[in-house]
């Protein structure tokens, strides 16, 4: 048993977020239906060169949407369902009659979860955009610049699975707890802008302290400080410094042979000139050779792996971070005891078979309700 074992979640098949946000909910352990669109070139693009690590636990339930007879079908699943997750820009499910009211009207108990760039509501909901347009205007991208080079975008992890997905999950799970006990489901509106910009928090507690200051490259943690920050090696890879604390910021010292009283910590003014000096140092020696060097030591010193060298390290390798596939693949996060971290194989493969064992089985979320 897992700690999602018997919710049945419908999945709006779409890129991003929502197969994000499927993915973590059926590795927990939910019984996830992912209705696809046939006729998506996109989708069947996007099922070749990741599907089979993003879409683990659950298959494509073709749907025609546009059809009347599957959207009735569709309506009928929800009936037994505990929440749907969807990404469809504003308006698209509700003009196809399958919008939160025409669910929640054939089973008031079930949770809708919406994930978008700029939400439901506002002067750029229906506007398009992509995860690099959702973080520009939540602050966090210009945040992740250095110098007067223009930002780069993180990959698509801060907006599309931080802000969206992981957003999103804990809504669906926090009204799935309230249905239980009020019988009533919720509406989620997680917006990626919203989310990013909730993830920026830190840093708007920093501003008014004095800590935090609008110059990327200059800061505490976005490679201002000459202890918290990448360095290149002798071999051209690199090692990762975080050694912030004053203790751990001494064993740094330490293995770097500098004298305490000739590099302190504080001031910021004498952050450029330390960097440089840490600089040259690290330069010296190549990336696994100061990965050795630091290894059992609190100067939180790590080499920065490649996604090929990861899976291997000793660390990764005893807690079983990743699957050995094929493909290599991330595990199952969070751990829960006694609980398995494989993914489960789907198992259900139409929407006729999925109609059939909801039904059978009845839904689960009336348990508890009042």
């Amino acid at each position: 048993m897992k700690p999602l074992s018997g919710i049945r979640i419908i999945e709006f098949d779409g890129l991003g977020p929502v197969t994000f946000a499927g993915m973590m909910l059926a590795d927990l352990g939910a019984d996830v239906i992912r209705l696809t669109r046939a006729a998506s070139a996109g989708a069947a693009v996007f099922d070749q060169v990741g599907g089979e690590v993003l879409h683990r636990g659950r298959a494509g339930v073709p749907v025609d949407l546009k059809a009347a007879a599957d959207r009735s079908r569709v309506l009928d699943l929800a009936g037994s369902a505990d929440a749907v997750i969807e990404g469809f820009r504003p308006g698209v499910l509700e003009r196809l009659g399958l919008g939160p009211d025409a669910l929640q009207a054939r089973n008031p108990r079930l949770v809708i979860g919406r994930v978008t760039g700029w939400g439901q509501s506002g002067p750029l909901a229906s506007d398009v955009g992509h995860d690099i347009n959702y973080l520009a205007l939540s602050g966090a991208l210009h945040a992740l610049g250095e110098g007067n080079r223009p930002p780069r975008p993180p990959l698509n992890m801060l907006g599309d699975y931080g802000g969206g997905a992981m957003v999103v999950v804990i809504g669906v799970l926090a009204a799935l707890m309230e249905a239980r006990t009020t019988g009533r489901g919720r509406v989620v509106d997680a917006a990626m802008t919203d989310g990013a910009a909730l993830l920026t928090s830190l840093f708007h507690a920093f501003r008014p302290l004095g800590l935090w200051n609008d110059t990327p490259g200059t800061n505490l943690l976005d490679g201002g400080a000459p202890f918290y920050r990448c360095y290149t090696c002798r071999d051209g890879k690199f090692v990762a410094v975080g050694a912030l604390e004053p203790r751990f910021y001494a064993a740094l010292l330490n293995g770097l042979s500098i004298d305490m009283g000739d590099a302190p910590q504080f001031p910021m003014a004498e952050w450029p000139a330390l960097h440089s000096r840490f600089e040259a140092i690290f330069a010296t020696r190549d990336r696994d050779d100061w990965a050795s060097h630091f290894s059992g030591t609190e100067a939180c010193v790590t080499p920065v792996l490649d996604m090929v060298e990861a899976p291997l390290h000793p660390h990764n390798v005893a807690r079983g971070t990743f699957l050995s596939g094929p493909p290599v693949q991330p595990s199952p996060a969070p751990r829960f005891t006694e609980a398995a971290f494989t993914p489960a194989p789907a198992t259900i493969q139409t929407l006729d078979a999925a109609m059939s064992v909801w039904a059978a089985s009845g839904s689960t979320t009336s348990e508890g309700a009042t």
